[in-house]
């Protein structure tokens, strides 16, 4: 029992130093972390998965070593946000991988990437073949970013004359039954108007409401329960 009770203790510690140090490093999506960025979250990992079952390590030594390994990483982001020309050292720089249409092979062997990879990762960004783009730029994070050629560009608002609209962003209200007050508030909204909205449409009570949203401008979008759902519920 007592190996359990330590288990237990460490993990949890273990778990909120985690937290802790996700939080003070900032929101990075997993999409555009860099490769360093990956390795640093594996080694935090490791550092709790093994202190778990070594018997020899205990809170204080687990502590110690989350918070110097969290310690170098926030220095390190700190470097780099305050000096720029550390940034394509530590960081890594993006690569034009094609250049008016043409492939840069130097470029792609330094960067340890061959064409069929290269395609996969123009495909993922809608080019389908390689004579749509004029410009790619590989990221540090390993994505791609595409410019196509003129010819197999998307048209514009503008070039289409199509007339001003202002752009608005439409905003959560219930989810999954439940009414987002929050966002209400924000926006001020009230829950009472909200009630008025749903029952001019049908409904009687948010929970017969799978998903609704309020854009400025625009009734109400509401997406109720199927039947199917709903006699699950």
């Amino acid at each position: 029992m007592m190996d359990y009770g330590r288990i237990a203790i460490e993990l949890v510690i273990g778990f909120f130093s985690l937290f802790a140090i996700t939080q003070l490093l900032g929101k990075t999506q997993i999409t555009q972390i860099t490769p360093f960025d990956f390795i640093s979250a594996l080694v935090l990992g490791e550092l709790v998965g093994n202190a778990l079952y070594d018997d020899e390590i205990g809170v204080v030594k687990i502590l110690f070593a989350l918070g110097l390994w969290g310690l170098l990483i926030f220095l390190l982001e700190t470097i780099t946000q305050k000096w720029r020309k550390t940034r394509g050292i530590l960081e890594g720089r993006p690569t034009i991988v094609i250049h008016k249409g043409v492939i840069n092979k130097k470029e792609l062997k330094k960067s340890k990437l061959d064409i069929d990879q290269l395609r996969h990762l123009l495909r993922s960004k809608g080019a389908f073949s390689i004579q749509e783009v004029e410009y790619a730029i590989l990221e540090t994070d390993g994505t791609v970013s595409v410019l196509k050629k003129h010819q197999y560009g998307a048209p514009l608002n503008k070039d289409l004359n199509i007339a001003y609209s202002e752009v608005t962003l439409p905003v959560p209200v219930i989810s999954d039954g439940e009414i987002l007050r929050e966002n209400l508030d924000e926006y001020n909204l009230t829950e009472q108007w909200l009630l008025n909205e749903i029952k001019k449409m049908g409904h009687h009570t948010p929970k017969e409401i799978v998903f609704a949203e309020w854009e400025e401008g625009k009734p109400v979008f509401v997406m109720p329960y199927s039947k199917e759902d709903s006699t699950i519920n």
